[in-house]
């Protein structure tokens, strides 16, 4: 991580986190009720059979837990590798996401859609998703750390395949009706945002510790 990095992360950074801050805003004055219930409803009204099974593995492969795991996983194996701090900032961002999302979520209140929209009973605190901003946040801080280590089609491999994945399990959380749509969408936001930030302090301190040497 180079020092010109540390100015273009933050500022997308604290871009993300306004619209994420945002989102949650608007989201819970209700202003999004309407087009949120309208959206879920006529998804209810279109699903079928194998779509909703492959929804369901999907936001199961890409739940809290998975995303945490594979972030461990991955900065476990950069800290062995000799590379400690990208390794404890992958496997930081997600449980930091983890800690801000469970938060807001106790500060928001807001209800999930009603029971008889979803296919998989959900009960807690709606707004953000966790799982979207744990996957965005896995999964943004994987590729930013990554980037510099890779050669031009693994950079556009692991890119497309973060955005795809991300996109997926966030779709499924409002497809299988235990999501609102602003609730997905200030999940990513907020995840993404986190991981910028988490990797423009890294650029920062990499580039400190290498100006001391």
């Amino acid at each position: 991580m180079s020092a010109r990095a540390t100015r273009p992360l933050a500022a997308v950074a604290l871009g993300l986190l306004v619209v994420a801050a945002a989102l949650m805003a608007v989201a819970g004055s209700g202003a999004l009720n309407e087009r949120d219930v309208e959206t879920v409803a006529g998804l209810a009204e279109e699903r079928r059979p194998v779509a909703t099974a492959t929804a369901l593995v999907v936001t199961e492969l890409g739940n809290t837990v998975a995303s945490a795991a594979l972030a461990l996983l991955v900065g476990g194996v950069l800290a062995w590798r000799g590379h400690r701090a990208e390794g404890l900032c992958v496997a930081v961002v997600p449980l930091l996401s983890s800690v801000v999302f469970t938060v807001l979520k106790r500060l928001l209140d807001r209800a999930r859609p009603p029971e008889e929209l979803q296919v998989m009973a959900v009960a807690n605190e709606s707004l953000p998703s966790g799982h979207a901003a744990m996957a965005a946040a896995a999964w943004t801080v994987l590729v930013l750390v990554l980037w510099p280590r890779l050669a031009a089609r693994g950079r556009a491999l692991l890119t497309a395949f973060a955005v795809l994945w991300v996109a997926a399990v966030g779709l499924t959380r409002i497809y299988l009706g235990v999501h609102w749509v602003s609730d997905v969408l200030a999940g990513w936001a907020l995840g993404a945002g986190l991981a910028f930030a988490a990797v423009a302090v890294l650029a920062a301190v990499t580039a400190r510790r290498a100006a001391q040497v």
